[in-house]
């Protein structure tokens, strides 16, 4: 392993963080929102608890999230057909703004990405799916305790 890889990985990481919140600024939105919508778009309608937990809210802040969400057209709250009491909160297709916002990033990667051979590839997004996962089960770990 190369001596400065924490030190590289962790810039890394610095600068998705970066990107995320210049991304979010540039929505008129927070970081905490933009990622709630993130996990919206990938992973589909989910009730306000359901985002709690993924965003590690707690119900207040989760509420007025959706809020603003909704506000700016990017989700909106469907009323649960056999429990009126219950809303699902799911998105409203792909925001343009956003999609405006993300593209020059998407590009740069995308170039990246083609100066690697297929096997690379193979072995850059099998590290994304599995670091997916043990980032999950660390931040599970985390609230846990």
């Amino acid at each position: 392993m190369r001596p400065d890889a924490g030190q590289i990985y962790r810039q890394y990481l610095s600068a998705v963080l970066l990107h995320s919140h210049a991304s979010a600024r540039a929505c008129g939105l927070g970081a905490t929102d933009l990622y709630a919508l993130n996990i919206l778009q990938l992973t589909g309608a989910m009730t306000p608890g359901e985002l709690a937990t993924r965003t590690g809210l707690t119900t207040g802040p989760t509420t007025r999230l959706i809020d603003r969400l909704e506000q700016a057209g990017y989700v909106r709250r469907v009323p649960d057909p056999v429990d009126r009491r219950k809303v699902t909160v799911e998105p409203v297709g792909e925001p343009a703004d956003l999609d405006h916002v993300m593209t020059p990033a998407r590009q740069k990667i995308g170039k990246i990405l083609g100066g690697y051979e297929p096997e690379q590839l193979n072995v850059l997004f099998d590290y994304f799916a599995r670091a997916t996962e043990a980032y999950q089960e660390a931040a599970e770990q985390l609230r846990d305790q």
